[in-house]
């Protein structure tokens, strides 16, 4: 099967001990990055710490396994945490399970029909405007941990306004301990890189943490505070499955898929630019799809192709899917040996981490960018999106997003639809060049002629001695059947004011459809002409006969 040829097969055919090695060192690294970002993702999605590296390990090795792209790295990622969350809050794991699952069988069948490359038909306003929105929620989301807020007993806030609003009302509870640590741990982030780009700020933004906390014995709430830790294996989970939460659950699993197609072609289309490779897109997406089912059925969360991460495998020497699945391995070896010493990091250092996360996510330069050149439809959009992922919720604002931007682009293009009567015409050169004598009508249509402006179409006229009505569609590319169905209309009153209708012109797409529907037929494939200038000649032609059969 053409569409499912996974690069780990094409890559082991010429593989070699030096490049092993290079992989193996990359998916040791990359290990070490996805750490404490899987930790991190996993809190702020709802979840228990070792479901972040339980996705990690699931997904990551079997999207490595049978993907489509050489070097990338998949994992849990920011852009699931709120939606993660807020199917957690309301529908326990087992609505995350069956979401996750639809998500990764809609990702499959997306794959196997080859519908990949529609991806690119959701407007970057919108994928902006999501990203942004998901930005913020993220870093509304840590507020609590960052600045060791305490809620009052009752008080667990879901929605992003929601926990504004508790943020606002607590905020004399603050732990000054809790804020010091996390921008102590943010400004390390921000400092480590000019030091070092080899061990990830994230990690040593941990150590740095615990080290604070523990060597100063200061009141902050560490993961183990709050959370149970275990270093169990991933183990098969079957949920309550239901056709109630699977009804419940559907819309959550499309935004999920659709997410993680964006999510892992983008790190894809970004891996190729910088190895020079070609990705195989409906590979990928099957593989993201199977990768999704693995990691809800072992106790995971959405998962999706990392940039971040990604790159940082390129970096590092990683050229085939083995580094990935090194990643894999590595994090179930940490899983194993490390994670109860996650119960040590303190909470406002995974606040400072996310932080950082929203920042890099956030997209606030494109999101300039838009401001400045984009035409106001476009901001309308953008802004729509971006506000109702954080007011409402990430189906809401993709839903209303791609709904206000079809209409808007209907209505861009029915505006740039129009139809001009040559005697209407103020330009004179074509008319000038051929005589048209009274009895014949000439409407020029420029532009696709669809539901969006087919009413255009009432501004054709006919005078009381129109003998012939040429229409002229060389700038029609296309026409749908409420086009067909008002051109329909217009023949059927030309023949009862006894007026022939021809066509001029017409382009291959509206003849097909013209024939389809019986028109052709009906004007007279006499009367379609391929010219204006047999059109003109055509229909004296026709005046000619028919006013020499008057005289007899």
């Amino acid at each position: 099967m053409k569409i499912f040829q996974p690069m780990l097969w094409s890559s082991l055919k010429s593989y070699s001990k030096e490049q092993c090695i290079k992989d193996i060192i990359a998916g040791i690294i990359v290990a070490i990055i996805a750490l404490p970002l899987s930790i991190a993702l996993a809190l702020a999605s709802g979840v228990s710490p070792e479901q972040g590296l339980y996705t990690a390990i699931i997904a990551g090795f079997l999207i490595s396994f049978f993907g489509g792209s050489t070097v990338q790295i998949a994992g849990p990622t920011a852009a699931f945490a709120t939606i993660v969350a807020g199917i957690v809050a309301t529908s326990g794991m087992d609505g995350l399970i069956v979401a996750t699952i639809i998500a990764g069988i809609l990702l499959v069948l997306m794959g196997i029909f080859k519908v990949g490359t529609l991806i690119k038909f959701i407007p970057s306003t919108i994928t902006t405007g999501f990203t942004a929105g998901i930005a913020v929620t993220i870093l509304v989301g840590q507020f609590k941990d960052f600045f060791g807020i305490t809620y009052a007993a009752g008080v667990s806030p879901i929605e992003t306004m929601e926990k504004i609003e508790a943020f606002i009302e607590h905020f004399g509870t603050i732990n000054v301990m809790a804020l010091i640590v996390g921008l102590v741990c943010f400004a390390v982030q921000i400092v480590w890189p000019k030091v070092s780009k080899t061990i990830p700020s994230s990690l040593i933004a941990v150590i740095v943490g615990i080290v604070l906390v523990k060597g100063l014995h200061l009141q902050v709430n560490t993961i183990g505070d709050l959370y149970s830790i275990s270093n169990a294996l991933p183990s098969f989970t079957m949920p309550n499955i239901s056709f109630g939460l699977i009804k419940e659950q559907f819309s959550n699993g499309f935004v999920i898929a659709i997410l993680a197609a964006i999510e892992s072609l983008l790190s894809c289309v970004v891996a190729d630019g910088m190895v020079g490779t070609k990705h195989r897109s409906n590979t990928e997406l099957i593989a993201q799809g199977i990768g999704n089912i693995g990691s809800a059925l072992f106790g995971g969360i959405p998962a999706t192709g990392a940039i971040a991460r990604t790159a940082a495998n390129i970096k590092n020497g990683g050229r085939t899917p083995i580094s990935g699945m090194v990643h894999a391995i590595t994090l179930v070896f940490i899983l194993v040996l490390l994670m109860p010493y996650a119960a040590w990091i303190p909470m406002p250092t995974i606040a400072a981490i996310l932080f950082m996360v929203a920042y890099n996510m956030c997209q606030w330069r494109s999101f300039v960018k838009y401001c400045k050149i984009a035409p106001k439809s476009d901001l309308v959009v953008l802004f729509l999106t971006f506000v109702l992922t954080i007011v409402f919720d990430l189906v809401v604002a993709i839903e209303v997003g791609m709904v206000v931007a079809c209409m808007l682009f209907i209505k861009r293009i029915s505006d740039e639809t129009n139809v001009l009567s040559w005697q209407e015409d103020d330009n004179q050169t074509a008319k000038d060049l051929l005589s048209i004598p009274r009895s014949i009508r000439v409407y020029e249509i420029s532009g696709p002629l669809f539901f969006g402006a087919a009413e255009i179409l009432e501004n054709i006229t006919l005078g009381k001695h129109t003998k012939c009505l040429i229409i002229r569609m060389r700038s029609v590319p296309s026409l749908d059947v409420t086009s067909i169905i008002s051109l329909e209309n217009i023949i059927e009153a030309c023949e009862k004011h006894g007026t022939q209708v021809i066509l001029s012109h017409v382009n291959e797409q509206p003849y097909k459809a013209l024939e389809k529907a019986g028109l052709i037929d009906k004007v007279g494939k006499e009367f379609v002409c391929e010219t204006i200038t047999e059109a003109l000649k055509t229909a004296k032609g026709h005046i000619l006969v028919h006013s020499m059969d008057s005289l007899f």
